[in-house]
């Protein structure tokens, strides 16, 4: 999650924060049914309009600010704004989600060993399918074998 501020009144200045859409974020049928009269019908698109943030900015500001439900970190989603090889390979099968981004002519991704070299996997996606379900007939047989 990240923190941000933003003027949605003259001179007026809020914090909040947000969970990063690419790393993804789970909202409880309680709180969506709390948010609809808000955000629904086009409103949620109004709000960001108004805020000029994006929509996962948006949706921190429509609960964290409007509706004062504070957001909770669940160290299992991987945004592509965190480096990615810090996430240990015995840690991956408790993760939600990952991410990849290209930052500074690199490529931030997991580091894994999944059977497939970098030209064919850059972003190693199908490597940490092949690591995570070894036996499915795309990865490699040596990687099956496990």
């Amino acid at each position: 999650m990240l923190k941000t501020k933003t003027s949605t009144e003259v001179n007026k200045k809020v914090s909040f924060w947000f969970a990063t859409g690419g790393a993804g974020f789970c909202v409880s049928r309680a709180l969506a049914l709390k948010m609809m009269p808000i955000a629904a019908s086009g409103k949620f698109v109004a709000i960001g309009d108004k805020i000029r943030f994006p929509d996962d900015v948006t949706m921190g500001f429509l609960i964290e600010h409007i509706l004062k439900v504070p957001l909770t970190v669940i160290d299992a989603f991987h945004s592509h704004l965190e480096p990615m090889e810090f996430i240990r390979p015995e840690t991956f099968h408790d993760q939600v989600s990952f991410s990849y981004a290209r930052m500074r002519n690199e490529w931030n991704v997991v580091k894994v060993d999944g059977g497939f070299d970098l030209k064919t996997d850059p972003k190693r996606i199908y490597s940490l399918h092949c690591y995570l379900y070894p036996f499915f007939s795309i990865c490699p047989k040596s990687i099956r074998r496990r």
